[in-house]
Parts: C-alpha cells; structure tokens; sequence
C-alpha cells in the first residue's frame, strides 16, 4: 500500500430542490476538472427563505483529492 498525500479545497454548492442536490451539485462540477476526488465534509448548511418556505439550498463542502504521483 503506498502512502497518499492528500489535498482539500472548499467548495459551495446549491439547489432550489435539497441538500443532497447541492452537495451533488458542487463534487460533480469539480469532477470535470479535479482528478483522484476521495471524500467530502460538510462544513456549512444555509439557505434563502422567500415567501415563508426554504427557495434556495448552499451547503458548503470540503473536498478531499489524492495528488498524483
């Protein structure tokens, strides 16, 4: 097993639909341009209210990616 050297970059994601959405939202756009994507952490939930319900989702994510070699 070789050793890894990971990094993490931070990202926001949103949807007007759920959390799930924004979360998937934000990893598969920076899977179009970052290799070795390995995990994420939630690290913030927030959201826009507008006419008494939730219109829109932000999660904000830390991303975990394997450098190369």
């Amino acid at each position: 097993m070789s050793n890894h050297i990971y990094k993490k970059i931070e990202l926001t994601g949103t949807s007007t639909s759920s959390i799930e959405d924004a979360v998937n939202n934000a990893i598969s756009r920076a899977a179009k341009t970052v290799k070795g994507l390995r995990w994420f952490e939630v690290i913030e939930t927030r959201g826009d209210i507008a006419d008494g319900k939730v219109s829109h989702w932000q999660v904000t994510i830390k991303v975990g990616f394997t450098l190369d070699e």
